[in-house]
């Protein structure tokens, strides 16, 4: 058992290891030393934004630049998705601030990360009183305590979804009652029913992330909560429940039993299943709100009237319908020399306009309550109400220092589990022990 715990961790890690190495220099020596920058420059003072910087976030940026011209200037180091993945991020930022550099003011932080990091963040609950925190999402503010302290700040929020094939699901004969359903969330075992109405197409009915990595875990979590058995209570993973056994056979018996999902769900992530549902013209997509455009240009391209919607994941019949919360945090680092300035600019970046500004150019979900308060502004971007439905009804994965050491052990099992390798139950056993014999020799 051990040398399988090993061989989990030394797999997800050992790339991770190379590219913090790397970083770590580059945050030390790809940029000048603070005061250098405060001093030389007439800006003022300088801080510096650890982040993934897009161009909207650009925009913001100068922004805030603009209107405090001669008193805070913010310079970005820039760790873009794009080159480095989540658990990449988060070892770079482990290891970068063990070195309790004052270099990195601000940074920002997966929400499940917020345990881990809380070390190393300045809390916040003296700057950030009840009217203020009120302008913010209870749903996304609820990932930023830790042991009852405030510790970070949403910047946007995320929430777990799905995407269909509205042309296709026009054609058949009953798609207005179909298109109700889905609206509301469709229940499973409809869901599964209406797979088998497109049983005759080449074209891949159901194509979620099955790869041994978080994306796995988010499935997981949001069916088990769904069936009201929570992933972690009283202390403990709850991997031996009805609820985790039914979530994870669900999962099996899509590609296994009724072969609604390819095998090949269990090489995907975010981008692989993205890219392999337009290349084999899936039908239905579970993601998230960022891929919306990039489904919506890919089916221009086509020219074909191939248009996708959004609707809630499928449900357990008798539950409710849940949804999995996702989004990024923004963290004042505990060794920053110039916390008033980094907590000035935190606060201009959930300004309600500032929030509206980087939806509409950037398509992050404003973590700022008054934005879908907002009824002109929804009117002009009505997706917002079927976010605010899902984000209301949505759930957290743990908080967890460990978390994501656990969850690499539980996803290879699960993983294992869809490949049809292991049963169900012996996935979810091999996983608790896994999880347990950490916890004796570490």
């Amino acid at each position: 058992m051990l040398a399988i715990i090993k061989r989990i961790l030394k797999s997800t890690h050992t790339l991770i290891i190379v590219f913090s190495a790397i970083l770590v220099a580059l945050l030390f020596y790809a940029f000048p030393p603070l005061w250098e920058l405060g001093a030389n420059s007439g800006k003022g003072v300088t801080i510096s934004l650890a982040d993934d910087i897009s161009p909207a976030y650009r925009e913001v940026i100068n922004d805030f630049n603009k209107e405090y011209e001669g008193r805070i200037h913010v310079e970005t180091i820039n760790i873009p998705f794009s080159k480095f993945s989540t658990n990449q991020r988060k070892e770079l930022f482990d290891r970068f601030f063990r070195t309790k550099s004052s270099q990195v003011d601000v940074f920002s932080v997966d929400e499940i990360w917020t345990a881990k990091f809380a070390k190393w963040c300045d809390p916040l609950d003296a700057y950030f009183p009840k009217s203020l925190k009120s302008k913010i999402l209870p749903s996304a503010l609820k990932s930023c305590y830790y042991d009852s302290t405030l510790v970070a700040i949403p910047l946007f929020v995320d929430v777990g979804l799905m995407y269909y094939r509205k042309d296709l699901i026009e054609k058949l004969p009953n798609a207005p009652v179909i298109e109700n359903e889905l609206s509301h969330s469709i229940t499973w075992s409809e869901f599964e029913k209406l797979g088998m109405e497109f049983k005759s197409r080449p074209n891949p009915f159901y194509i979620f992330q099955a790869d041994n990595y978080e994306g796995l875990m988010c499935s997981l979590d949001e069916m088990m909560a769904g069936l009201g058995y929570p992933l972690y209570a009283r202390g403990s993973f709850q991997l031996q429940s009805r609820g985790a056994e039914e979530a994870v056979r669900k999962m099996v018996n899509l590609v296994q039993k009724y072969h609604l999902s390819p095998p090949a769900v269990t090489d995907l992530r975010e981008t692989s299943s993205l890219n392999y549902c337009l290349k084999h013209n899936g039908i239905f997509l579970r993601g998230w709100p960022d891929i919306d455009e990039t489904l919506r240009d890919a089916a221009a391209r086509k020219g074909h009237g191939e248009k996708w919607a959004m609707a809630p994941v499928p449900h357990f019949s008798g539950h409710p319908a849940v949804s999995i919360l996702g989004g990024w945090d923004l963290m004042i680092s505990k060794y920053s020399l110039h916390k008033e300035a980094a907590l000035t600019f935190i606060k201009f970046l959930i300004r309600k306009r500032i929030q509206e500004i980087m939806f509409e150019q950037g398509g992050y979900l404003p973590s700022n309550a008054n934005v879908y308060a907002d009824k002109n502004f929804v009117r002009k971007n009505p997706d917002l109400k079927f976010y605010i439905g899902l984000l209301n009804s949505g759930v957290h994965r743990p908080s967890l220092a460990d978390y994501t050491r656990f969850s690499d052990m539980i996803s290879y099992y699960v993983k294992l589990a869809i490949s049809g390798k292991l049963s169900a139950s012996a996935a979810l056993a091999d996983a608790a022990q896994s999880i347990k014999t950490y916890d004796i020799y570490r």
